[in-house]
């Protein structure tokens, strides 16, 4: 959620992926499916982001506009084939088929694929058009459980909204007043873990249960009668819904489209933007191996995208410094 300058103690990619695999291995076995695919897709959904989160994919969506465009979940595909590549034998990771196809549509079918995801439907044939397996379906509600309660935390913990302002939500109010009444004597700074931490329980819980409902009720068996069910069997109640729903729009006014927050975001897609210009202006700047894999009108932006996607915050901000100027960012709130 928060760039690198907006402090040390707010969750990033690297710390989100742990926390979606947590959940997503616990849901795993409560419904006995493949507990490490479902752990390895949790682990991999968010590798394909570049620098400075959905502002950075922006930034490069604009910039690559005519090379066909970025996108991160696409980029996820062709960092894991493509351009992550340890081993002699083959390219990419050699991971399995349900690995790629899971991190491929764990969001659901995909019907217009771009070109990146054209490229590894080509070489692996993923099946776009049908529902991913039970454990990419976990995987993906783990994500929004997750986020949906870590941005809590750092939300408040920035001082975005109050606590106050989040009692407002009806599941909030309720799961706060039971962790009031089995901690009376506790101060709030260190209910509001509590608080996280039983709405977790709540939302996982409810997963479990209504996932099994649905399996049951489609009468899925095999992960291939999982794939042609023609919906999700993995999700939320409907109840459950509605109120994940009002709390990610909550989240999207006080926190995701703040002030405070959407200043720092576009300063980092601008720089980014710049960074990437620079870059397509003198392709000379660019390290040797990527300068032998950027040639041409439409494989320059695209080798300059894989570059640049694959830099941390810190390192893309270095850069910047190091070839355009001064970097001015907000410090934090």
């Amino acid at each position: 959620m928060f760039v690198a300058p907006d402090g040390d103690h707010f969750r990033v990619r690297l710390t989100h992926s742990l926390e979606v695999a947590q959940i997503g291995r616990t849901i795993a076995r409560a419904l006995r499916i493949n507990e490490d695919l479902t752990e390895a897709l949790c682990l991999a959904h968010d590798i394909g982001h570049p620098p400075f989160g959905h502002s950075g994919e922006d930034a490069l969506q604009r910039a690559m506009e005519n090379a066909g465009g970025f996108d991160h979940n696409a980029h996820t595909l062709r960092l894991l084939t493509r351009l992550e590549a340890p081993y002699p034998a083959y390219e990419g990771l050699n991971l399995s088929w349900e690995m790629l196809e899971g991190l491929a549509k764990h969001n659901g079918p995909v019907a217009a694929p771009g070109w990146a995801l054209q490229e590894a439907d080509a070489q692996f044939s993923l099946d776009l058009a049908t529902w991913p397996s039970l454990e990419a379906q976990v995987a993906a509600v783990a994500d929004d459980i997750a986020y949906d309660n870590h941005d809590i935390d750092d939300g408040l913990r920035a001082g975005l909204f109050s606590l106050d302002q989040l009692l407002a939500l009806p599941m909030v109010a309720e799961v706060w007043r039971k962790v009031l009444a089995r901690w009376p004597d506790v101060g709030v700074e260190r209910l509001v873990p509590e608080l996280v931490r039983d709405q977790i329980g709540l939302m996982v819980n409810n997963v479990i249960a209504e996932t099994r409902r649905r399996v049951s009720e489609a009468g899925a068996i095999t992960s291939d009668e999982v794939r042609q069910a023609g919906r999700p069997l993995a999700g939320f109640s409907e109840r459950m819904g509605a109120e994940e729903a009002e709390l990610k729009r909550f989240l999207y006014t006080h926190m995701y489209e703040a002030p405070p927050v959407r200043a720092v975001a576009e300063g980092a897609g601008k720089l980014l933007f710049a960074l990437f210009e620079t870059y397509r202006a003198d392709p000379g700047l660019l390290p040797p191996p990527w300068q032998a894999a950027a040639r041409g009108e439409v494989a320059l932006p695209r080798g300059i995208g894989d570059f640049i996607a694959g830099m941390t915050d810190r390192y893309a901000i270095r850069q910047y410094r190091a070839l355009v100027g001064p970097v001015e960012l907000s410090e934090g709130f």
